[in-house]
């Protein structure tokens, strides 16, 4: 892949297409279609209805031990901030919303369908030191390394 489509499919169709997950425009209520984008929508408060909407398009990580401590907040946050999907989210819980988002959709990229990423995501993984992906989204720390260890697979050097 050159040089030039990994910038525009990670300045353009990645923010786009996490957006997606979150409810797009109609939901987030502007275009997302580059990471500044997506770092303004964080900052400003991103709707609690793009939580609810993610929510709605988890087939089965939800359910997954490490899922609220991805998200960075608790199931009761949770059903609060369902019940008021108008009000926004502040800007850490908006950023791990995000961030899970992004990494479901590269798994998603990488493993060809959701419901085998969100599989990935549960799973221990050897090249993680036998830890399931979504425990290590609970630091900006370790979900770098879980997106670094994606590339890895994708790049079939995943050991």
């Amino acid at each position: 892949m050159a040089v030039a489509d990994k910038i525009e499919r990670t300045e353009s169709a990645g923010p786009r297409r996490v957006a997606d997950l979150l409810g797009g425009a109609r939901l987030l209520h502007h275009r997302i279609d580059t990471p500044l984008d997506a770092h303004d929508l964080i900052v400003g408060g991103m709707p609690a209805g793009a939580l609810n909407h993610l929510m709605d398009k988890l087939l089965t990580v939800r359910h997954a031990s490490g899922f609220e401590k991805a998200l960075g907040m608790s199931l009761r946050t949770r059903q609060r901030r369902k019940d008021t999907p108008a009000k926004a989210l502040n800007a850490e819980q908006g950023g791990r919303v995000w961030k899970f988002a992004e990494v479901l959709t590269r798994a998603t990229d990488v493993f060809g369908s959701q419901s085998e990423a969100e599989q990935w995501l549960v799973r221990p993984a050897m090249g993680l030191d036998q830890r399931a992906p979504i425990e290590l989204l609970a630091s900006p720390a370790g979900a770098e390394v879980v997106e670094d260890f994606l590339t890895r697979i994708e790049y079939g050097a995943y050991t």
